[in-house]
């Protein structure tokens, strides 16, 4: 896709797989001219740079965002209010602000009220990555296919939209605008839900026979691969998508109880019902 614009220099706000992936990408398709990480492990901004990933980093979130024409909000999502209110006194006029977090909903609003006057703020969700993490896992073509949710407000400016839309479709991916509240609801379902369910799969089998874990088979592993994700990010997320999730963890439970009562009867139609249902749902998914 051909761009008529492109950035001087970028500001990268956590330089971890997605974060070191966006960079990568921009600069395979001469979409930046410099980038500047910024994070909490100057080990790691050692490594980004020697890779290649950026070009300068600093450990001052407000100095690293000095002079960007954009700048990614890449970590963990409990930290955009406050590295918002950290780099917003460093922010020039015309500059656009974006990132890569998995809640939207009323952080999306809180964001964009906390960006000083002639700079523009996009919410977006790419929806890729694995459960590794880390700059070892960036690549370029990270994005290549992937879904990514854009989540404009009514005070959204038109020409930062457009751009944020246009870098993504350049990267490869599908672009959607989506209400940011309606994007929780959906999220919360498809993969917040999923992690929550993965990490207490893990406790449970640990609680009641952590010493013959080590026997599960490929299934189990399959199952449960995302409760390898970030503790960390996955934390900031429930937290952020509480009332959604809280929601949801009841119809689950009224979900493994209808399961339940049909083991506690005896009743094998009731639970291959249950299986069947589950079984043509999935087979939806593409």
């Amino acid at each position: 896709m051909n761009t008529s614009f492109s950035f001087n220099r970028v500001t990268v706000l956590g330089v971890g797989l997605i974060g070191a992936s966006f960079a990568l990408a921009l600069r395979e398709r001469g979409l930046c001219g410099s980038v500047c990480g910024y994070g909490r492990k100057e080990e790691n901004l050692v490594r980004a740079r020697q890779r290649g990933i950026i070009d300068d980093y600093r450990l001052d979130a407000a100095q690293a965002c000095a002079d960007a024409d954009l700048v990614l909000l890449s970590t963990p999502v409990g930290l955009f209010k406050t590295l918002a209110g950290e780099i917003r006194n460093a922010l020039k006029k015309g500059a656009i602000v974006t990132d890569i977090g998995s809640i939207k909903g009323l952080l999306v609003h809180e964001l964009e009220a906390l960006m000083p006057e002639g700079v523009r703020y996009i919410g977006c969700h790419p929806i890729a990555g694995s459960d590794r993490s880390g700059i070892d896992e960036a690549r370029a073509d990270l994005f290549r296919g992937a879904r990514c949710i854009i989540t404009p407000t009514a005070k959204s400016d038109t020409e930062a939209l457009q751009i944020i839309s246009t870098i993504w479709k350049t990267l490869g991916a599908k672009t959607e605008n989506m209400d940011a509240a309606r994007h929780d609801e959906i999220y919360a379902a498809v993969s917040h839900l999923p992690h929550i369910v993965a990490y207490a799969l893990v406790n449970t089998v640990g609680t009641s026979v952590s010493e013959q874990i080590e026997y599960a088979g490929p299934g189990f592993r399959d199952t449960t691969r995302i409760a390898m994700s970030s503790p960390e990010l996955w934390r900031d997320v429930s937290l952020l998508n509480r009332e959604n999730l809280l929601r949801l963890i009841d119809l689950l439970q009224d979900n493994l109880g209808i399961i339940k009562e049909h083991l506690e009867k005896c009743d094998a139609a009731g639970i291959e019902e249950q299986f069947s249902r589950a079984q043509a749902l999935r087979k939806k998914l593409t």
